[in-house]
């Protein structure tokens, strides 16, 4: 069986975005935000703190020179938006396993030293036309089988290359009482113990590697979900695993954000608590898709950009003050090429302007906005040490 009403991050974004639409816009802490480039790079800013500055990127964008040059000049790890999901991976059911994206995307990283954070071992998305209900229809020792295979081969191939892996995402639910969801195959084939199975296979495959647990949804309502309740029941799912000695070493945070109404939707001082309750439990904190919706927000590029810096500060403001949070990672970096644009386009027919860079790869308010939270951050102790750093 398959389901489409369940919350997702691309739900929640777009239902938080709607929640918001009456709030007022942003203003105040970036009111004077030029929009005018800094000279150093996002990851020597970074670093100088102890941070890892990175970006998704896919291999399909790799023959777009200029991009190529933004993303050499202003990230030191990347992110494998696609490349290691199974509609490239394992395209059909039938299919043995295809490497060939994801070397592409390590040499690449390689050639401009950088790191490589792998994403997503296991989720219930990014499977594409090739697979229908079969995941559903698997026997337990069928998919348990499939799945530790496909973790064990996976991270094995890249061992001492990936410094970090999203072993499991988007597994939350807000409202389950064990703080799982169970509209997933995995869960719906195997049972609970699908989280805690898949983050052995990777410790196997790969005893040095970063392994993380990565969700969203903490920062502001979405229609269907509170922050609250997604913090609660995370910690719940956190403290199992922990409990039963799965080795987890880190809690990833999408950070999809919306712009409209952030101020007033998002509740700074809870959420820092948050970070700090997951610091407490030994975890390093890695945040790894930032972008920043527009909806409700007027077609103007000026007033979209303010308010979309202004979230960007804010946010991270917060989130840096807390020095188990090691990295930082915007899904892509410029909006050229945001899955906003791609998957859900503005009403009014507006580019979406997401991203620290403009479709030109021009630097906007929110580059600077990023970049003074960054150089503003406490300094902490480094997780990887990027190989250009």
């Amino acid at each position: 069986m398959t389901t489409d009403n369940r919350v997702t991050r691309r739900t929640a974004v777009l239902s938080a975005a709607g929640a918001a639409a009456a709030a007022a816009l942003p203003g105040g802490a970036l009111a004077a935000v030029s929009g005018q480039t800094a000279c150093t790079p996002l990851w020597k800013t970074a670093l100088r703190r102890g941070i890892v500055f990175g970006s998704a990127f896919s291999t399909r964008l790799a023959e777009d020179a200029d991009y190529v040059r933004l993303i050499d000049r202003e990230a030191a790890l990347l992110f494998t938006e696609d490349d290691l999901l199974w509609y490239k991976l394992k395209p059909t059911p039938e299919s043995d396993l295809d490497f060939s994206y994801a070397d592409q995307f390590v040499e690449f990283a390689r050639r401009h030293r950088q790191l490589v954070f792998g994403a997503h071992l296991v989720w219930d998305e990014g499977f594409g036309d090739g697979w229908g209900d079969e995941l559903w229809e698997l026997s337990e020792e069928d998919a348990r089988e499939l799945m530790i295979d496909t973790v064990t081969r996976v991270v094995s191939r890249y061992r001492n290359k990936v410094v970090g892996w999203i072993v499991v995402n988007e597994a939350i639910d807000a409202h389950t009482d064990d703080g799982l969801r169970t509209d997933v195959p995995w869960y719906a084939t195997i049972g609970p113990s699908y989280v805690a199975e898949a983050f052995h296979a990777a410790r196997a495959a790969d005893p040095h590697a970063t392994l993380v647990l990565n969700e969203f949804g903490f920062e502001t309502d979405a229609e269907f979900d509170t922050a609250a309740d997604r913090r609660r029941n995370a910690l719940k799912v956190i403290d199992a695993l922990l409990d039963d000695d799965v080795p987890l070493d880190a809690f990833g945070i999408q950070g999809h954000l919306s712009a409209a109404g952030f101020a007033q939707a998002f509740d700074a001082h809870a959420y820092r608590r948050f970070l700090s309750d997951l610091a407490d439990r030994g975890l390093k904190i890695l945040i790894t898709e930032v972008d920043v919706l527009d909806d409700d927000l007027p077609a103007n590029n000026r007033i979209r950009d303010r308010a979309i810096a202004e979230a960007y500060k804010r946010y991270l403001d917060v989130t840096l003050a807390e020095p188990a949070v090691k990295s930082v990672m915007t899904f892509g970096l410029s909006d050229r090429y945001t899955w906003l644009q791609e998957d859900y386009p503005r009403e009014d027919g507006a580019p979406r302007r997401p991203l620290p860079f403009d479709d030109q790869l021009k630097p906007k308010p929110a580059y600077e906005a990023l970049s003074r939270s960054l150089d503003q951050a406490r300094s902490r102790q480094l997780l990887w040490r990027p190989p250009r750093g």
